[in-house]
């Protein structure tokens, strides 16, 4: 094979992301900046929400990166997954973008990676949750026909 197909998540879906994302960390109660990237980790659609750090804004992207780089793989199981190999952990926070804890995740679709989203703002379990209502609503929205990959 010299050339492949995929399917990328478009600025829409980005926004069905984005604005699901925002409505759970308004469930929350928290300030947080959420970003949505495409496959390869490229920003589709930000947002910061008001009262949110300046600086969680880089690391919301970083995470959506983080999981676009790694082939879909969510941020807190890629820390788990390095978590016994020093040299690997500490060879990767050398790494400036590599976010390796909660709050990046995939956006699939029939299994393929899509895109994905990144939160910051919470603790990383809040910031799964965001980012997590996000990548679902696209799904959602596939499964009841807004738009065909």
């Amino acid at each position: 094979m010299l050339v492949r197909t995929h399917h990328d998540l478009t600025y829409a879906g980005a926004r069905v992301a984005l604005d699901a994302a925002l409505a759970r960390a308004a469930e929350i109660g928290g300030a947080f900046n959420i970003a949505v990237s495409d496959s390869t980790g490229g920003l589709l659609a930000f947002a910061r929400m008001d009262g949110a750090f300046a600086l969680s804004g880089g690391i919301a992207q970083d995470k959506a990166w983080t999981v676009a780089g790694f082939n879909g793989i969510p941020t807190d199981e890629f820390y788990e997954a390095i978590s016994n190999e020093d040299a690997v952990r500490e060879g990767i926070a050398q790494r400036g973008r590599v976010a390796a804890f909660g709050g990046g995740v995939p956006v699939l679709v029939d299994g393929a990676l899509v895109g994905a989203v990144g939160a910051s703002g919470g603790s990383a379990v809040q910031d799964k949750q965001v980012a997590t209502a996000g990548a679902d609503a696209v799904a959602a929205a596939l499964t009841h026909g807004e738009d065909t990959p």
